[in-house]
């Protein structure tokens, strides 16, 4: 019997990568939904050199909830996270653009050392997004 028994290990390592696809897919509908909803904000950061901003923020905002929805899928997962890694790095130059030209925004958000903080911190979401671009065998069962 404890042999059909999954290990505590890969029970462990299992649950780890189902919270975590969780996480992320939930960063990214719930962004989505906010470039939808509330898009002046993102227009706002858009590099002036880019046409239709608002055009922009709203296909980005639907890739973000399609791609995080899509990381939930098992058979779309791969495809949803370099997506989502594409989409990352596509949309850096509009952070940079926000710090760089010091977007006025109210609150913590509107500290020149915040926007220049955030930066950095697209690195760790592309590589998390590259991580399920990886197949994990029985992990990739977590739809």
């Amino acid at each position: 019997m404890h042999i059909l028994m999954p290990s505590t290990a890969a029970a462990k390592s299992s649950g780890k990568f189902k919270a975590g696809l969780a996480v992320f897919s939930t960063i990214f509908v719930a962004s989505g939904f906010l470039h939808i909803l509330h898009p002046e904000p993102y227009v706002r950061i858009m590099p002036p050199a880019l046409p239709w901003p608002g055009a922009l923020v709203y296909m980005s905002g639907v890739a973000e909830i399609l791609g995080g929805v899509g990381l939930l899928l098992r058979r779309v997962r791969r495809a949803a996270a370099f997506g989502l890694t594409l989409l990352l790095v596509a949309v850096f130059p509009a952070n940079i653009y926000m710090a760089a030209a010091h977007v006025s925004f109210p609150g913590f958000l509107g500290e020149s050392w915040v926007q220049w903080a955030r930066l950095p911190l697209q690195i760790p979401l592309i590589a998390w997004a590259l991580y399920y671009t990886k197949s994990r065998g029985s992990d990739a069962s977590a739809s």
